[in-house]
C-alpha cells in the first residue's frame, strides 16, 4: 500500500500539483500515474494482476494518490461509483486484463445507465499477443463499447497524456458516464524522454465534434414561460440531471418563482428538499401516490434532466395523457425516445433553469392561480403518505425511520437492490444532493457496501450507512475486509429476512406465493445443531472473522439503542436486524399499468 491507513478517517485533499518526472527516461506506467495526478486524482481503487503490475509499482512511488485494495474487482468498481456519485468528480478504478477487466463490466454498465462519471483503467496483454488467445487476454475495448461514453486501447506511450485528458473530459462533461482506458503491458514498460516526453505532455485533447455544453435559446425558454403562465395543473418532474449538473439551487428558485408542485425520480432524490411545502417527494412504481397522480392528471409537465424510463411512466400511452410536455435535457438522444414531447430543449439544465428565472424576472412573470390544483395534490400528499402497519416484530420501514431520526436525516445512504432499496427512499427523507447512492438503472445487487466505502473515503467526516438486504449484502460481503484494513468506518443496516424479498413479493402477487429459489436459508436445518438460532448465515460470527463490529436485533424495544450503538462505533459495523419476509413494498404500480392503477395496499393483504 502506498500510504498508511491512518489517513483513512481524514478528509482526502485534492492533489494540488503533479509529481516531477525527472530528466531521465520515463516508463509509460509512471507517465500514466503522473497524468492521473495532473487530473487531481487523489484516490484510486485497484486490484493488481500480471497486466497491471507496472502501474501498481508506479503508484507505490506516488505521494499524491491513495491506492485502495478491494477484495474483488466489482467491489473496486462500485467503490469508484460511490466516490464519483458523492463528489461529482470521476471515480477511478483499475484492474488487470482478462477476468480482472471483465469483473469491472457490470460496474461500467451501471455507470452508463445512471450517468455516473467513471474512469476504468485496465491492463492488457502485450501488443504481440493481442488476438492470439494469450493468457488472460480479452477484448476489453470491444466488450465495453456498448456500455461506455468512450473506450481507448493505448498502443503508443506518447498517447497517454492526451488520452488521460480526454478520458476525464468525456467522463465528467455533458451527461456524465464511464470511459475505459485499456493499456497494453508493453506500453506501460516502454520509456519516453526528452522532447518526445515534453511534446506528449503538452498534447491537448483531440475531440472533434465534442461540443461545449449546449445552452437553450431565449426564444425556447420564453415559450416555456408562456406555457407556465397559463397552466392550471402544472407539475415539475426532475431526475438525476439536476444532481449531475449541481442545479438544485436553480431548481428551487424556479419552483418557488412559479409555485408549481415538484416531484422527482429516485435518481433525483435530494435535488429538491423533500420537506419543502411544494414537494410531492418521488414518484414511479413504488413512489408516492400524490406524485404519481399529479403527473398523471397534469396539464403541463415540466421535465428537467430525466429520461421517462419505464419505472416512472408505466404504460407510456397512459403517462400524463393530457399534458403539454416540456423536456429539457443535455442528452439530445433522450428527446422523444420514450415519450413524445411538445417542447424538446437541448440544454445544460443548470443554465436553462437559471436563464428561465432571469427571463421570468425581466418579463414580470406572474404566477398563475393554481390554488385549486395545489389543494388537490397536497390533499393527496397528506391522505396517502408512505406508511406501514405496526407489528409485534421489527418492521423494515421502522428500522429505516429510526435511523432517519437518529441521524437527523444527515447521513449519506447507499443501498443494495430490492425491497430495502425502496423502503430507504420512502422512509429516509432527503434534503441535500448526493446523499442517496443506489443502483437504479441497472439494478445491481451487491452495490451497497462497496459504494458506501467509496463514499466514506470521499467524505470521511460524514456518517455513511449502507441499508442492505441479506441477499444483496452477500454478493460483495468480502469488502468488509477492505473496510477493516483501510480503516473505513462505514455502517451497515442489514434488513435480514432470509429471503430475496422483492422477488418474493412478486411471487406473492403474480405466482400465488410459489417460491422459485428465493429462500436463502435451509428450512430443514433451522433449529438443528448446525443452525440452532434458526438464522443463516450467522452474520455476527462472519463479522467477527472480519474484525467488524456487529450486533443482532430481534426485539422492537432494542432497535433504537442498537442503532445508536452502530452509529457511535468507531470502526465498520453491521447491525443485523431480523425482519419478517412477508412485508411488501407499497404503493405499487404493476408492470404495464398506469398511475391510476396504483395499488396502495397489497392485493393479497400482506
Amino acid at each position: 500500500m502506498n500510504t498508511t491507513t491512518a489517513n483513512a478517517t481524514k478528509e482526502t485533499p485534492r492533489a494540488a500539483a503533479t509529481t516531477a518526472l525527472g530528466k531521465g527516461p520515463v516508463k509509460g506506467a509512471d507517465l500514466l500515474v503522473h497524468c492521473l495526478e495532473r487530473e487531481q486524482v487523489d484516490v484510486l481503487f485497484a486490484y493488481p494482476g500480471g497486466a497491471s503490475m507496472e502501474i501498481h509499482q508506479s503508484l507505490v512511488r506516488s505521494g499524491k494518490i491513495r491506492t485502495i485494495l478491494p477484495r474483488h474487482e466489482q467491489g473496486c468498481g462500485f467503490m469508484a461509483h460511490g466516490y464519483g456519485r458523492t463528489t461529482g468528480r470521476a471515480g477511478v478504478c483499475m484492474a488487470t486484463s482478462g477476468p480482472g477487466a471483465t469483473n469491472l463490466v457490470t460496474c461500467i454498465a451501471d455507470a452508463q445507465m445512471d450517468s455516473i462519471p467513471l474512469v476504468a483503467i485496465t491492463g492488457q496483454v502485450k501488443q504481440e499477443f493481442i488476438g492470439k488467445n494469450a493468457f488472460q487476454e480479452t477484448d476489453v475495448y470491444g466488450i465495453t463499447l456498448p456500455i461506455v461514453k468512450h473506450s481507448y486501447l493505448v498502443l503508443n506511450v506518447k498517447d497517454i497524456p492526451r488520452i488521460v485528458k480526454e478520458a476525464f473530459t468525456i467522463a465528467q462533461s455533458g451527461r456524465p458516464g464511464p470511459v475505459v482506458i485499456d493499456i497494453t503491458k508493453d506500453v506501460q514498460q516502454t520509456t519516453i524522454e526528452g522532447d518526445e516526453l515534453e511534446e506528449a505532455l503538452a498534447a491537448e485533447p483531440d475531440l472533434p465534434g465534442y461540443s461545449t455544453p449546449p445552452q437553450a435559446g431565449d426564444e425556447e425558454l420564453i415559450a416555456i414561460l408562456e406555457e407556465c403562465a397559463k397552466a392550471d395543473r402544472p407539475v415539475i418532474y426532475f431526475g438525476g440531471g439536476i444532481v449531475s449538473a449541481n442545479a438544485s439551487e436553480e431548481l428551487k428558485e424556479f419552483a418557488e418563482l412559479t409555485g408549481f408542485p415538484v416531484t422527482s425520480t429516485l435518481m433525483g432524490l435530494g435535488g429538491f428538499d423533500e420537506k419543502h411545502p411544494q414537494s410531492l417527494r418521488w414518484f414511479g412504481m413504488h413512489g408516492c401516490v400524490a406524485g404519481n397522480w399529479a403527473v398523471c392528471e397534469s396539464s403541463l409537465l415540466l421535465t428537467f434532466g430525466a429520461r421517462f424510463d419505464d419505472r416512472i411512466t408505466g404504460a407510456i400511452a397512459k403517462f400524463a395523457p393530457e399534458a403539454t410536455i416540456v423536456h429539457i435535457d443535455i442528452d439530445k438522444s433522450e428527446h422523444n425516445k420514450n415519450k413524445v414531447v411538445d417542447y424538446p430543449v437541448h440544454s445544460d439544465i443548470k443554465y436553462a433553469l437559471g436563464r428561465l428565472c432571469e427571463l421570468a424576472r425581466e418579463r414580470g412573470f406572474v404566477k398563475p392561480d393554481i390554488s385549486p390544483w395545489m389543494k388537490k395534490v397536497l390533499g393527496w400528499h397528506e391522505e396517502y403518505p408512505f406508511t406501514y402497519e405496526e407489528s409485534p416484530y421489527i418492521q423494515p420501514q421502522q428500522a429505516i425511520r429510526t435511523l432517519y431520526e437518529e441521524t437527523d436525516g444527515k447521513a449519506i445512504l447507499t443501498t443494495g437492490v430490492g425491497q430495502h432499496q425502496m423502503w430507504a427512499a420512502q422512509f429516509y427523507q432527503f434534503r441535500e444532493t448526493r446523499a442517496f447512492l443506489s443502483s437504479l438503472g441497472l439494478g445491481t445487487m451487491g452495490f451497497g457496501l462497496p459504494a458506501a466505502l467509496g463514499a466514506q473515503v470521499a467524505r470521511p467526516g460524514h456518517t455513511v450507512v449502507d441499508i442492505d438486504g441479506d441477499g444483496s449484502f452477500m454478493m460483495n460481503v468480502q469488502e468488509l475486509a477492505t473496510a477493516v484494513m483501510e480503516k473505513i468506518p462505514v455502517k451497515v443496516l442489514l434488513l435480514n429476512n432470509q429471503h430475496l424479498g422483492m422477488v418474493v413479493q412478486w411471487e406473492d402477487i403474480l405466482y400465488e406465493g410459489v417460491r422459485g429459489q428465493t429462500v436463502l436459508s435451509d428450512p430443514s436445518n433451522i433449529g438443528g445443531p448446525a443452525n440452532p438460532a434458526g438464522l443463516y448465515p450467522d452474520w455476527p460470527a462472519i463479522c467477527k472473522g472480519f474484525g467488524v463490529g456487529c450486533r443482532r436485533v430481534l426485539k422492537k424495544e432494542e432497535l433504537r439503542e442498537a442503532i445508536k450503538e452502530m452509529l457511535a462505533y468507531e470502526g465498520p459495523f453491521v447491525l443485523d436486524v431480523i425482519v419478517p419476509y412477508t412485508e411488501h413494498v407499497m404503493p405499487f404500480i404493476p408492470a404495464g399499468a398506469s398511475a391510476k392503477d396504483i395499488l396502495i395496499t397489497s392485493p393479497n393483504g400482506k
